[in-house]
């Protein structure tokens, strides 16, 4: 690193820290924090659990924003403090350590300011994630339970946490459906970009003359709304449905008809929750997702109308194929929203879907 350089990137960490400081609005989080914190130390404050959890959930998040951006902003202050230092007294053998600190922060920034194309209403939400299999049978049920391990490797490695709310195994292999509540840091804004048809192609495992076959699965993701959201449902409007949960369960789980699916009949959606032994809790899930998939509808609806308002071309919708996993003849993997590919077919599969992830979110904010 030259004296030039030094400058340079000097300027260029304390610019981009006071950026993620404005665009986070670092001090808004302190304040939401220690209102949170002020609220907790009332005697009432566990009176009404489902909303105290909620103020729980809006803490933690409020915690590792600042926590990381406390780190970042250290980091962005030492290594000011020695350019500076560098720069009065022109020693240029502590360049090295410039160079070596800046490469450390540099990568720091980088990885926290992923965070500021998180701009999103519920970017911040905890989601539901559904995948479910496409036509072709037993081919698709195995690619959606491939699909299925992926993300849960992906998920161990954000340090995300999730809970299987329904299930649907298929007939010979793999699942026809599945439907997760994932929890962490801005699960929603980051499995946005997850959201349609993913196509794959390998040489079957099920086709004893060893023929190269075509396979779809689908990811559906919806933010889970807090209480503050209003979302109407006439109950005249819902076909409930009450059955036997399905899996390994246990006692009672498996002998009652414990399992609820809501279908809401003017639009179509159905939802099903089995995770609980009681039908209540289950079906004030399901109506929690109900809920969910009713504001997105209609999120989805307004911005396109403001599209043709504007004659700005829509986003892919989440039902277009967006990304192709081809195991055969070659190893590819290529999102065809942003044109990232990768040949490392492996480690995309065990959960290494950062670069894809990470390319949408930029295309999305430019």
């Amino acid at each position: 690193m030259t004296i030039e350089e030094l400058k340079k990137n000097r300027s260029d960490c304390l610019d981009r820290a006071s950026h993620l400081e404005n665009f986070l609005n670092i001090v808004g989080r302190r304040k939401e924090k220690e209102g949170i914190e002020s609220e907790m130390s009332s005697p009432n404050f566990w009176d009404n659990s489902e909303k105290a959890q909620e103020k729980m959930g809006k803490l933690s998040l409020c915690k590792k924003i600042l926590e990381s951006f406390d780190a970042v902003k250290r980091q962005s202050d030492d290594f000011s403090a020695l350019s500076e230092l560098i720069l009065e007294t022109d020693d240029k053998q502590a360049l090295s350590d410039a160079d070596a600190e800046w490469q450390k922060i540099s990568s720091e920034l980088r990885n926290f300011e992923l965070l500021s194309f998180l701009s999103g209403k519920f970017d911040g939400n905890n989601a539901y994630f559904s995948i479910h299999a496409g036509a072709g049978g037993t081919e698709s049920c195995d690619w959606a339970s491939i699909l299925l391990r992926m993300y849960r490797r992906w998920f161990e490695n954000k340090g995300f946490v999730f809970e299987t709310l329904d299930s649907q195994p298929g007939e010979e292999a793999g699942i026809k459906g599945i439907t997760l509540l994932v929890k962490g840091t801005f699960v929603y804004g980051y499995l946005m970009a997850e959201r349609g048809v993913h196509r794959l192609v390998r040489i079957s495992p099920f086709d004893s003359n060893a023929r190269r076959h075509t396979s779809f699965a689908s990811v559906e993701v919806f933010p889970e709304l807090g209480d503050d959201i209003e979302i109407e449902v006439d109950e005249k409007e819902l076909k409930i449905d009450t059955y036997r949960s399905s899996g390994a369960g246990g006692q009672h789980v498996n002998t009652t008809d414990s399992a609820v699916r809501i279908t809401h009949l003017p639009s179509g959606i159905v939802v099903s929750c089995q995770m609980e032994r009681s039908q209540h809790k289950n079906r004030a899930t399901a109506m929690k997702m109900l809920r969910a998939r009713l504001y997105e509808r209609e999120e989805e609806k307004r911005k396109k109308e403001a599209d043709v308002l504007t004659g700005q071309k829509s986003e892919i919708a989440w039902g277009s194929q967006i990304r192709s996993y081809v195991l055969n003849p070659y190893q590819l993997v290529k999102d065809l929203r942003t044109g990232v590919e990768t040949g490392n077919t492996a480690a995309v599969l065990d959960g290494g879907i950062d670069l894809f992830v990470e390319a949408w979110l930029k295309s999305r904010k430019k």
